[in-house]
């Protein structure tokens, strides 16, 4: 039996786990957790701890092969942050995180010299402060990619420092906001508009590209690694079970809530443009048409605040005491720039509202509450631009990822969209992971084959407008 390596990589933590496919059903089991603790360099500012990251996964794979046969490795990971290779051959050891300081103001002055809607026409995707277009801006400034021989996005990194491949999977590519969603190849002409060095610019391969086989690294090589989408949220997306994506919307939620829908092609229309669609690439020749909204960043940020006091609230005491609190009390708009950075979320919450000449919570339940309410709301308005830009309604949600647990957000997302609501996969990303693993190696024959499986492989919850 196949058995397929999946190494998922949060911004908060990571986990690498097993998949298996026996009666037409995924099953996977998760091998190794590890968290995701970024360093405050007092030099540099907010980095990833790589190296940390590159030794955890090593671990989790020793532990894997060891357990299972395993057929393939793939990668994924948050999108828009990358690594340097070194002219040398090396990775630079230093990882800018998307959160760093350094690109206060950077979106805000390339587009003035170059203009959104040049951007928007050619790319394709919304704006957002901490797209790699402004993290390599800010690179300029800095000399960071003198003695650099290209960039990779995190997952192709890992996949470098598995195996030696050098090439960039489309679905990350995309979200720098550097990449023609037409051609699916790199936007040269914007790149060199903006003075970037295009020979940092690795080559590009699609989802379900044979990389090379792990080398280097003791009883794990010889094992192929394999692309995947190794954006998360394009994982995520191949693993909702639409049946009819054109009539669908899905809701990867997470630390981030990824509100979109599945495309044959990139929408860069005026009217998308207006609304700041982002056309990000997916599997098999497909585009997310979605929005960012951030997500239960807000809950969790909320929670680290209350545990530096001394209270330990587990989501699911959040959620029961929300309930509990009108609806609506309290609401704000979750993807204001004040949300952004980590630390102190309960008190950013609270300079918003007054700030907003609105009502602010005083418990954590009306924080918890505030926050759900906000969410929904949210999901609302961008499901209505939605359909407003491309002329038709949608008339499911599929919600999946760990916000697909919490039931009373569902029920809120259906009430306030009118919309039905289904369930799919808390772990879709990890089920995209394998499942597009199992496409390349011939075992699942597309993305509607694997949607079917995963819909047989798990339990699916309905909601419905009260």
């Amino acid at each position: 039996m196949a058995s397929y390596a999946a190494i998922d990589l949060g911004a908060t933590s990571g986990r690498v786990a097993v998949g298996t496919i026996s009666d037409g059903k995924i099953s996977f089991e998760v091998i190794h957790r590890f968290t995701n603790d970024p360093i405050d360099d007092p030099v540099d500012g907010l980095l990833w701890n790589w190296s940390k990251l590159q030794e955890e996964v090593l671990v989790g794979l020793n532990m894997a092969a060891k357990k299972y046969p395993l057929t393939s490795v793939a990668v994924d990971s948050w999108g828009v942050d990358y690594q340097l290779l070194n002219s040398d051959g090396s990775l630079n050891k230093r990882v800018f995180s998307y959160r760093n300081l350094r690109l206060e103001g950077v979106m805000e002055d390339t587009t003035k010299l170059v203009g959104k809607e040049r951007i928007y026409k050619s790319t394709g995707i919304q704006f957002l402060t901490f797209n790699t277009i402004y993290q390599l801006i800010a690179g300029l400034s800095i000399d960071e990619f003198d003695g650099a021989f290209q960039f990779l996005m995190l997952p192709d990194a890992l996949n470098y420092f598995l195996c030696g491949s050098a090439t960039q999977e489309v679905t990350n590519a995309s979200t720098t906001q550097l990449l023609n969603p037409i051609t699916r190849d790199w936007d040269w002409d914007l790149i060199a508009e903006l003075d970037l060095p295009k020979r940092i610019f690795p080559a590009l391969h699609e989802a379900g590209a044979f990389l090379s086989k792990i080398k280097g690294h003791g009883e794990l090589d010889g094992i192929q690694v394999v692309a995947v989408g190794s954006h998360d949220t394009a994982s995520a997306v191949a693993a909702v079970p639409m049946t009819h994506p054109e009539k669908s919307i899905y809701i990867s939620s997470g630390t981030w809530s990824l509100v979109g829908y599945e495309k044959s092609q990139a929408n860069t229309s005026n009217e998308a443009f207006e609304i700041d669609l982002t056309n990000e690439l997916g599997v098999q020749a497909t585009v997310r048409s979605l929005r960012n909204v951030a997500g239960m960043w807000l809950l969790s940020e909320c929670q680290r605040d209350w545990a530096a006091q001394g209270l330990d609230i587990k989501v699911e005491e959040l959620v029961a005491a929300a309930q509990k609190v009108p609806a609506n009390s309290f609401l704000i708009n979750p993807n204001d720039h004040i949300f952004l950075a980590a630390g102190n979320m309960v008190g950013r919450i609270a300079e918003y509202c007054i700030a907003n000449n609105a009502p602010v919570p005083n418990t954590p339940a009306e924080y918890a509450r505030c926050i759900f309410d906000s969410l929904a709301a949210a999901y609302d308005q961008i499901i209505s631009d939605f359909e407003e830009v491309e002329g038709h309604s949608f008339d499911l949600i599929y919600v999946v990822g760990g916000g697909s647990a919490n039931d009373f957000l569902n029920q809120l997302t259906a009430d306030v969209t009118r919309k039905k609501v289904i369930t799919g996969a808390v772990e879709a990303t990890l089920l995209g992971n394998i499942g597009m693993q199992a496409i390349a190696a011939g075992e699942v024959s597309g993305l509607a084959q694997l949607r079917e499986m995963i819909s047989a492989s798990i339990t699916q919850r309905i909601f419905l407008p009260s």
